[in-house]
C-alpha cells in the first residue's frame, strides 16, 4: 500500500443570489423526501452511483455495500443533518414494478453553510439531468430551512460533475487535497 494525494475543489453556491432554478421529474422517476425508513434505499443508490467510481479510492466504504448503509446511517445521525436536503430517486420501470433506488444525496449544516455529503446516480440513468434533480432539491431544502451558502467538495478528474456543478452556478472556492492509500499499481496509474 502507498499513500497518494488526490486533488479535490471546494465548491461553493451563494443560494442568495443563484438558487437552482425547479425542476422536473422526468416520466418513470420519483423523488421522495428523506425518512428514517428509506436510509437502507439510500444505502443501496449511494452503492450503485459510486460503486465504480473514482471516489471509492479517496473512500473506500462507498466500494461496499455495507459500507454505505454504515455511511447513510452515520450522515443521519449527526447533529446537523439536514433532512429537507436528503432526497432519495427512484425509478419505476413500468407500472405495477417496485421502483429502485437509483439516486440520492444527502445535506449537512455547520458553520452556517449547507453542505453537500454525497451526490449520486446510478451510471445507468446518467445523462437524463437527474444530478440536476439532486442538486436542485437539496439547494431549495438548504434554502427552505434558513442558509444563504452550500458547498461541496468534488475530485478534480470527475470533469462531469465539475461541470454540473458550474452549469448550475457554483464556483470553485479553493483546492483541497485527500490523502487516501492506494494499492501500489492503482498509485502509479
Amino acid at each position: 500500500m502507498g499513500m497518494t494525494y488526490f486533488k479535490r475543489f471546494r465548491m461553493e453556491l451563494d443560494l442568495e443570489r443563484q438558487l437552482p432554478a425547479p425542476q422536473v421529474c422526468p416520466a418513470g422517476y420519483s423523488l421522495a423526501p428523506f425518512d428514517d425508513s428509506l436510509i437502507r434505499e439510500h444505502a443501496q443508490a449511494k452503492y450503485l452511483s459510486f460503486r465504480h467510481e473514482l471516489d471509492v479510492t479517496v473512500f473506500p466504504c462507498l466500494g461496499r455495500r455495507d459500507g454505505c448503509l454504515r455511511l447513510m446511517r452515520e450522515i443521519a445521525a449527526r447533529s446537523g443533518f439536514v433532512p429537507e436536503a436528503t432526497w432519495l430517486l427512484r425509478y419505476q420501470p413500468a407500472p405495477g414494478v417496485r421502483p429502485e433506488p437509483i439516486g440520492t444525496v444527502q445535506g449537512i449544516q455547520f458553520d452556517g453553510w449547507g453542505g453537500i455529503q454525497n451526490l449520486g446516480v446510478c451510471d445507468q440513468h446518467r445523462g437524463k439531468r437527474l444530478g440536476t434533480l439532486l442538486l436542485t432539491m437539496a439547494a431549495r431544502g438548504f434554502h427552505r430551512i434558513g442558509l444563504t451558502h452550500m458547498h461541496l467538495e468534488v475530485t478534480t478528474d470527475n470533469t462531469a460533475a465539475v461541470r454540473l456543478y458550474e452549469r448550475l452556478g457554483f464556483r470553485r472556492a479553493k483546492v483541497i487535497y485527500k490523502a487516501a492509500e492506494v494499492a501500489l499499481a492503482t498509485a502509479s496509474r
